[in-house]
């Protein structure tokens, strides 16, 4: 089959690679027809998530038809899936608990000494990331190996279009629980760094949740109108003093929640980005947390901070103290997809989440590698990538 392959920074490669098989009773097979790039996958293009090997098929976020599944999968073939990106066991402690991206069983044993080393604990499984999520191959392919596929992938009434549910998978139920995690209460104004994808999705499911006013904070003109088009306020922060603006739009109170759905790669010439940017090419530091430090400072005294943003290192100069001394809540960790598909699929279907909006591109799965570089090169327009397998363009 074709898939998409990384092999190093800013290169991934179209390939030809071995069909997926049915390793385990609980497995499907699924042929993909739609698949997204996401942010996250840009981490992974720049290479600043670790322990990716060459050949490794990337991709988290994917769709498709079932076309095999073992003796215990609960699927059947012919059925359209939503695949989350997280992979869970479904029985564990934490699946219990609806913890999905916390399972103990969906990363293999074998890939968890590192993760133990870094955080703690192991990651979870990830399809399509790094080995120190399970080294699963993702769906940016013409077929994918499901694991736990009686958990995971939820099944879509005949006569939904795949663009209108693709982004089940990943950034719809990330800005979901970006803005459950922001703990809104009726009349909040929560301020959201970040008009990407997450963040986009976040603007609407913060004003799902009662939130009065919703201030949403980028540099992209195009996506600033995005959040606009959805009710929210905007701040280019190049144009304007971030922090000043929210004292002045707020009373000099402070936003109620705030949401970091920028991560590690902060934009901006800004003293401490700058210093982030160094530490980072000489190998001294890895994250750039500019987004989550402003968003700290400038949340309201006993506000709450959500941070669906991707970390993966150690950050300096984080602003404990304005933690600690304003009281502030935090929240964060890799969504729990499974936990969120069937109110969001319900919420699709009744018309009261716009989905499609998002998608400024639509190429053949072979135009993968230059849809990449348009992901990564022109974020102002280009704020979604979709590939599907086959397509012809016009």
């Amino acid at each position: 089959m074709r898939a998409l392959t990384w092999h190093g920074k800013h290169d991934v490669r179209m390939e030809t690679v071995p069909d997926p098989e049915i390793l385990n009773p609980r497995d499907a097979i699924i042929k993909i027809t739609s698949t997204a790039i996401c942010g996250s996958d840009l981490h992974l293009y720049d290479a600043y998530i670790p322990t990716l090997e060459k050949g490794d098929i990337l991709g988290h976020e994917f769709m498709g038809e079932v076309v095999d599944v073992g003796p215990k999968s609960t699927l059947k073939k012919g059925q359209r899936v939503v695949v989350p990106f997280t992979i869970s066991c479904g029985s564990c402690f934490h699946c219990s608990k609806q913890q999905f991206s916390a399972c103990e069983n969906g990363n293999p044993a074998e890939n968890q000494d590192l993760g133990q080393t870094l955080y703690g604990e192991p990651m979870s499984g990830l399809f399509g990331y790094t080995h120190l999520t399970g080294g699963y191959p993702g769906g940016q392919a013409e077929y994918v190996r499901v694991p736990f596929s009686d958990v995971g992938p939820i099944v879509i009434p005949d006569g939904m279009p795949d663009d209108d549910v693709l982004f089940l998978s990943d950034i719809l139920p990330t800005g979901w629980m970006a803005a459950e995690n922001a703990q809104i209460e009726p009349g909040d104004t929560v301020a959201i760094w970040g008009c990407g994808p997450v963040g986009l999705f976040a603007v609407q499911s913060a004003f799902k949740m009662g939130a009065h006013r919703v201030i949403a904070i980028d540099h992209f003109p195009h996506r600033l109108a995005l959040a606009k088009r959805f009710g929210a306020e905007t701040i280019n922060y190049e144009e304007t003093d971030t922090y000043e603006a929210l004292m002045e739009m707020t009373g000099s109170i402070g936003p109620d929640a705030v949401i970091d759905a920028v991560g590690l790669e902060a934009h901006g010439f800004f003293a401490d980005n700058v210093v982030d940017q160094i530490k980072a090419s000489t190998f001294l530091g890895t994250d750039r947390p500019h987004a989550l430090r402003q968003a700290i400072v400038a949340c309201r005294k006993g506000g709450r901070v959500s941070i669906p943003g991707v970390y993966g290192g150690f950050v300096d100069k984080f602003p404990a103290g304005a933690m600690m001394e304003k009281g502030l809540q935090i929240r964060t960790g890799q969504t729990h997809v499974q936990k969120y598909l069937p109110q969001l699929l319900e919420m699709i279907g009744n018309g009261e989440l716009d989905t499609t909006f998002l998608i400024s591109h639509r190429l053949p799965l072979e135009q993968a590698v230059e849809g990449y570089k348009m992901f990564k090169n022109e974020q102002d327009t280009c704020t979604k990538v979709v590939l599907k397998p086959g397509l012809e363009l016009a």
